[in-house]
């Protein structure tokens, strides 16, 4: 025995397992019966649970309809006539009135206007007038001259005036001795009252025998040339041969 307690002495139970299997036995029911007992106390007081659960909802509401569209504007009534319209086929008789009066205009129509007038113009004023008027308006530009015709060239219709006054070229004697012979062609343009106002050389011989028939044909003249009554200008060629045959005799 104190060899047990001092733990110099070893001491092995003949069943070692049997001991702690009832041990262990023993405290497992006695806490199943403390966990057991109150469950019997409280299965009387729980609620039945149903076996199936089942309920009906409501069907919901139908959404509201649409608000209705805004009534149409009212058409627009014709204007009422003067004349109302003949019924369909027939047609109104159309009657000429015997006599129109004329319609008598009053003073009243028309605004005086304010003497001296007023700035920007008042009824029965010009927009835009000056303010009291101008003394007197200036007069019209007179008319422009009228543009010069140009010369008419004789021939063909217009026959060449009659020739008035004739001038013979002077051979001059340089040319004479030099025997300077040719023939000059001018355009002569003469005036209203036919007397020659240029000359110019067409065709030319030599200076000589030109400068010779420029200072005879300036002195011709001719009969005035009329046209529709009024007097013109107009043009001609002259023709002049300076040959000292002809000259000798």
């Amino acid at each position: 025995m104190f060899d047990l307690i001092a733990g110099q002495s070893k001491h092995l139970p003949s069943h070692p397992a049997l001991p702690l299997v009832i041990s262990t036995t023993l405290q497992a029911m006695v806490i199943g019966s403390i966990v057991a007992v109150p469950l019997f106390f409280l299965t009387d007081r729980l609620p039945e649970v149903p076996t199936m659960m089942a309920f009906v909802a409501d069907v919901p509401a139908p959404p509201p309809p649409p608000p209705p569209p805004p009534p149409a504007a009212p058409a627009r009534k014709p204007p009422a006539s003067a004349h109302p319209a003949p019924a369909s086929g027939q047609l109104a008789p159309l009657e000429a009135p015997e006599r129109i009066e004329p319609q008598a205009v009053s003073d009243d129509t028309f605004e005086e206007g304010v003497e001296g007038g007023v700035e920007g113009g008042i009824p029965g004023g010009v927009v835009g007038g000056v303010v009291g008027g101008l003394p007197e308006a200036p007069p019209p530009p007179p008319p422009p001259p009228p543009a010069p015709r140009a010369p008419v060239r004789v021939g063909g219709q217009i026959q060449t005036p009659a020739l008035l006054r004739r001038v013979e070229p002077v051979y001059p004697p340089f040319a004479v001795n030099a025997h300077l012979q040719g023939v000059v062609i001018l355009e002569a343009v003469v005036d209203e009252d036919g007397s020659v106002a240029d000359v110019k050389v067409l065709r030319s011989a030599n200076g000589l025998l030109d400068n010779a028939a420029l200072a005879a044909v300036r002195q011709w003249r001719y009969s005035p040339l009329l046209l529709n009554g009024t007097r013109v200008q107009f043009v001609l060629t002259v023709v002049l041969s300076f040959n000292i045959t002809e000259s000798s005799e």
